[in-house]
């Protein structure tokens, strides 16, 4: 066994120069062996290969292809071999396209479980949606909190006749508002698949940092969620995909509200708007983040927050 790969199961830790750094891929739609697969792991590969993360987290939607995902186990393992190849760690949340398929979440979730680097789990048993869990960045050196990565199951659709996508729930926002409380002062990440309806508020305030080439596809409900994340004091940072063509991020209450950018061939996209990810850098010590896109072509886009 390598050195690299003993370090899958320590816990998540900043370097000894206090940085950590995450890369979010976004809407990934991985179906039967297509070629978009395969572009999609080629551009997986170049971001792994540049940034040099120490957590990749998928924010939804890994599966899906646009001709549907017959293999899930098979599709899983697509995703995941970049990942696999380098020794890195990673987690996932879940998107409304993901259990369209021949399994459901309960069985991706233990498919997940059997590939290595997966920190995917469970979450609380008698709380809806599947994997709400927080992982837990330690200081480099000794058991300091650095950070509190968070990550939500947002469901897939509405479960009333209002229709549209489905919302993270009041039982998993009462958990994560527990969960934060219990960690004050530990600055914390938010990482789920559908954006909150606070992602249009940004927008329109303006002074947001990238493109909006299509709509908020956000829930037809407000359940209260970004409420709780602002008054819990400690979340600085927001991370959702679902929309493709989009990939802006701005501030709103002190939350930095950030889309990812979409990962995947095999699902819509614009020929203008290169696929790629978002890359998130965390100091331990620091409250905030750094964050900028890495696309395709290898290209670096930084937009500094104001």
């Amino acid at each position: 066994m390598s050195a690299r790969r003993t370090t899958l199961h320590r816990p998540l830790r900043c370097r000894a120069d206090g940085s950590f750094t995450i890369v979010q891929f976004t809407d990934t739609h991985f179906g039967n062996g297509e070629a978009e697969d395969d572009r999609t792991a080629a551009l997986m590969e170049r971001v792994l290969d540049l940034e040099q993360p120490d957590l990749v987290v998928f924010t939804g939607d890994v599966l899906g292809g646009q001709g549907g995902t017959r293999n899930a186990r098979a599709a899983w393992a697509r995703a995941t071999a970049p990942l696999v190849a380098r020794d890195l760690r990673w987690c996932a949340v879940f998107g409304n396209h993901d259990d369209e398929c021949d399994a459901s979440r309960a069985e991706l979730l233990a498919i997940q479980q059997q590939i290595p680097g997966c920190l995917t789990r469970p979450g609380p048993a008698r709380v809806s949606g599947t994997a709400n869990y927080c992982l837990r960045l330690h200081s480099s050196i000794g058991r300091a909190p650095a950070a509190l990565l968070c990550c939500l199951d947002s469901n897939s659709y509405a479960e009333t006749a209002v229709g549209g996508y489905g919302w993270v729930r009041d039982d998993q926002i009462r958990w994560l508002s527990r969960t934060l409380r219990a960690q004050a002062g530990v600055p914390a990440l938010v990482f789920l698949h559908i954006p909150l309806p606070e992602y249009n508020e940004v927008w329109q305030q303006g002074n947001c940092l990238g493109e909006k080439n299509e709509p908020v596809c956000c829930p037809r409900l407000n359940t209260g969620l970004f409420a709780a994340l602002h008054l819990a004091g400690n979340v600085r940072g927001v991370f959702a995909g679902h929309d493709h063509v989009n990939d802006y991020d701005g501030t709103l209450h002190a939350i930095r509200l950030c889309y990812g950018r979409a990962t995947g061939f095999n699902n819509y996209g614009r020929e203008d708007f290169l696929h790629g990810a978002r890359v998130v850098r965390l100091h331990e010590g620091e409250p905030g983040f750094t964050t900028w896109l890495r696309l395709d072509d290898g290209s670096r886009i930084d937009r500094p927050a104001a």
